[in-house]
């Protein structure tokens, strides 16, 4: 049996990056994306920042589960909840709970995983750093790619979600005052 190609050249920068050690989350060697993207507010487009304030950031998972998968960090490079001061724990939620909003505003998914991966055994792709995963989900988005192919297929372009969360974060801001 012959099988088709399926293309997903934006996964091959991850994948290098997996080799190299640079995804683990090591603030010490430079490696750590989340520490970067905390630290940069000036290149928040090109790292995929929709919100930033002073515990942390949202923004777009550039290998997404699903379309709009978002991730909630503190600017601190920490890695487990306990790490964190108990105020720095509530301003995590408030953020994750803004990231919820603005993803629903956007994306009007029928439901939402949220969850947070505590060590690489648990699946945390960078076990340095914490973060939460918000991954928006339809009836409709599992099909047969995932398991014959091992591939997802993402059904908008990281720029477009990107434009059109950043247009409805002042929105969403609005509706938590």
């Amino acid at each position: 049996m012959e099988w088709p190609n399926v293309w997903a050249p934006w996964r091959i920068d991850y994948l290098k990056g997996v080799d190299a050690g640079g995804v683990d989350g090591d603030a010490a060697s430079g490696g750590c994306f989340l520490c970067d993207a905390c630290a940069r507010p000036d290149e928040d487009a090109a790292r995929l920042v929709v919100h930033r304030d002073d515990i942390g950031v949202i923004m777009l998972n550039r290998y997404p589960y699903t379309n709009g998968h978002l991730m909630v960090t503190p600017a601190r490079h920490v890695g487990d909840l306990p790490d964190l001061s108990r105020d720095d724990r509530a301003a995590l939620m408030e953020l994750t709970t803004l990231a919820e909003r603005l993803i629903h505003v956007v994306l009007n998914p029928q439901g939402i995983n949220i969850g947070v991966n505590v060590g690489r055994a648990a699946g945390a792709g960078v076990p340095g750093h914490l973060h939460v995963h918000l991954v928006p989900r339809w009836g409709g988005d599992t099909n047969f790619m995932n398991v014959v192919g091992g591939v997802r297929v993402s059904p908008q372009a990281l720029d477009d979600v990107y434009s059109e969360m950043t247009r409805a974060l002042p929105k969403v801001l609005e509706m938590d005052r």
